[in-house]
């Protein structure tokens, strides 16, 4: 490969939320909570950033803003920046937008939250399906909203999660339902939508007067042989959709805090423009300009890199874990782990891997309900961190499952 994503990069002490925030996160906990392993001996899989350099594009562009010196109020004028990111989505998805759509944002996350209370009003509910990325939940909290779920099904029990039409329809009929937060490749279980699902999704969504935020940030980082489909790509004439995309997960550059919110419907961009009156971080700017414009090859290569661990992680699993229920994504780098034959309902999973095995990861329970006895798992590191990091899962869980038999022979 052209690119190292085998490197091993040292984030320590740089305010990193992996490395140095992982207690607050995860534990709701501060310094003085320790651990049997040193934060130097942890194999860290839970937050949803990249162990990997951003490539250089990034650097190099955000170097020659640097090299002007002067850091002060920007926004984005003139056509580049929207020709850019449309040349993104027209060879990536061969969709594309008119430029009056086309806003920017510090994050998708605060982007759900002021889209949230633009749509609904205090008696107004959230739909979400789940298992569900939280602050989909937390959107609705914040704007003190009920949020409604509607449970995916994995019926085959083999980790391939279905929309459940009729009760998502039963939920979207709702008077009260406003708004549904669609994700689109969905976090956490990877899978990508067919377009046949995605219509019936928007026709349910139409027909109840329902607006769809379309969360899409995890759209660049499918698996070879995959093909995502914008929802908004299929209503070119739909004012109903927004559309939140971003570079952050897929060059790695979350902490620039950068995002694309394509909004058509007028009603709330004009909500957007009066209280969304913020300026752009010049360095940000310049990162997803030089990441459009230049990291076309090196997404092409990590995603390789992602199958490939995938790859891995099925078959150790398979191996060493027979019982755990575990389905290649179709999208994002996140694998999600059904590991109900070796826990039990409710059981603190973070706690249990970070004590017993020096693994840092998230457990289903981050992920709102229909979610308990799974965990999630960030592959997107070197081969090495991951192959160390399912060396200890599994060992942990074999350990105990050995344990278990023995105590039952006992008595």
């Amino acid at each position: 490969m052209k690119y190292n994503f085998d490197e091993i990069i040292d984030r320590k002490h740089t305010s990193c939320m992996n490395t140095d925030g992982f207690r607050q996160y995860i534990f709701h906990a501060d310094e003085t909570l320790k651990f049997p392993y040193t934060d130097d001996e942890f194999i860290r899989m839970w937050i949803a950033d990249m162990e990997f350099a951003a490539p250089d594009c990034i650097t190099d562009a955000i170097r020659q803003r640097l090299d002007r010196k002067i850091f002060g109020y920007t926004r984005i004028f003139g056509d580049e920046y929207y020709n850019t990111f449309l040349s993104w989505t027209k060879k990536l998805y061969d969709w594309t937008f008119p430029k009056e759509n086309l806003y920017t944002s510090h994050g998708v996350i605060p982007a759900l939250y002021e889209l949230t209370g633009y749509i609904c009003g205090p008696k107004d509910k959230v739909l979400i399906m789940t298992p569900s990325y939280a602050y989909f939940k937390y959107a609705a909290e914040h704007n003190e909203v009920e949020y409604v779920c509607s449970d995916l099904l994995n019926q085959k029990n083999d980790g391939y999660y279905e929309i459940d039409f009729e009760d998502f329809r039963g939920k979207a009929e709702d008077p009260a339902v406003k708004l549904f937060i669609f994700c689109n490749p969905h976090n956490p279980s990877g899978r990508i939508w067919s377009e046949e699902e995605l219509h019936r999704v928007a026709e349910i969504c139409f027909e109840n007067g329902v607006m769809i935020i379309s969360d899409e940030i995890h759209c660049d980082l499918i698996r070879t042989g995959c093909t995502h489909t914008p929802l908004a790509k299929l209503y070119p004439d739909s004012d109903q959709i927004i559309t939140c995309m971003a570079p952050s997960k897929t060059f790695n550059t979350a902490g620039l805090q950068f995002s694309n919110i394509i909004i058509p419907n007028e009603k709330v961009r004009k909500c957007w423009l009066k209280w969304h009156n913020f300026d752009e971080n010049p360095l940000s700017l310049a990162g997803a300009l030089g990441a459009y414009q230049g990291g076309y090859d090196w997404l092409m290569e990590l995603r390789k890199y992602l199958d490939a661990n995938f790859a891995f992680v099925q078959d150790y699993l398979a191996s060493h874990l027979l019982e755990a229920v575990f389905r290649i994504p179709e999208a994002t780098y996140l694998g999600w782990v059904d590991i109900g034959a070796y826990v039990e309902e409710g059981e603190n999973l973070p706690l249990l891997f970070a004590e017993g095995a020096g693994v840092l990861l998230e457990g289903g329970n981050m992920f709102v309900q229909n979610s308990d006895t799974y965990i999630r798992l960030n592959v997107a590191c070197p081969r090495s961190v991951l192959e160390e990091g399912m060396r200890r899962i599994c060992s942990l869980l074999t350990e105990r499952r050995k344990q278990a038999r023995k105590n039952c022979k006992t008595k």
